[in-house]
């Protein structure tokens, strides 16, 4: 799984942006509509809750062939059989988790500086997700904006597959991928659609029109 990994449409869940459907129903209809990487990232679940969630989307995902990645929570992503986990900047350091998960599970890393993104190729991930490239309300946190200048400076620095998230949508999807993205890593712009199907269809196509960037 980790040298064979699809990362053009990557799906962030949130609970509250689904209008009130199970995340399920959602995720379902946007693998249909060409996601081809789920990551469940549910701040507001306890540890039982979580697990419990991450265990129905991981059998709802495996005949699609989808993989699953657990935000923050190595004990969840292990306990659930999931694909890969995802950790950020104040999680557990990058080269502790890969000696926790082996070397079977996929594993990457938030990243804002082409440094971080090259200290975590050092320590083990797979790929990196570079954010917030456009600033967002699903990233309140977030300060200033990597841009494109910034994601294409990330993508030069590393030879590992670069996710785009913060504020993407199928408008911009191609700049995005233009300025060196592998793939683009949505929130809103699925979870809250009418039709989560035909919101992940426009922006699968929208990414696909635009050639990738080789890596040096």
């Amino acid at each position: 799984m980790r040298g064979a990994v699809d990362y053009s449409l990557y799906l962030v869940t949130d609970r509250g942006l689904a209008r009130g459907r199970p995340i399920e129903h959602v995720v379902s209809a946007a693998v249909e509509g060409g996601v081809s990487v789920v990551q469940i990232r549910e701040k507001e679940c306890g540890a039982a809750e979580f697990l419990a969630l991450a265990c129905r989307l991981r059998a709802s995902l495996e005949g699609a062939g989808v993989p699953l990645v657990v935000n923050d929570r190595v004990d969840v992503a292990l306990a659930c059989g999931a694909a890969g986990v995802h950790v950020g900047q104040e999680d557990l350091p990058c080269e502790v988790v890969r000696r926790l998960v082996g070397d079977s599970m996929l594993l990457g890393v938030s990243v804002a500086t082409a440094g971080q993104a090259a200290a975590a190729e050092r320590a083990g991930a797979d790929y990196v997700s570079v954010s917030p490239i456009f600033l967002t309300p699903t990233k309140p946190d977030a300060c200033n904006a990597v841009g494109l200048e910034g994601l294409s400076e990330i993508r030069s620095a590393v030879r590992l597959p670069v996710v785009a998230i913060g504020g993407i949508n199928a408008a911009n999807a191609p700049e995005v991928m233009r300025a060196g993205a592998d793939g683009v890593c949505v929130v809103s712009a699925i979870m809250a659609a009418p039709d989560p199907r035909r919101a992940a269809a426009e922006l699968r196509s929208a990414v696909g029109t635009v050639g990738r960037r080789p890596r040096l």
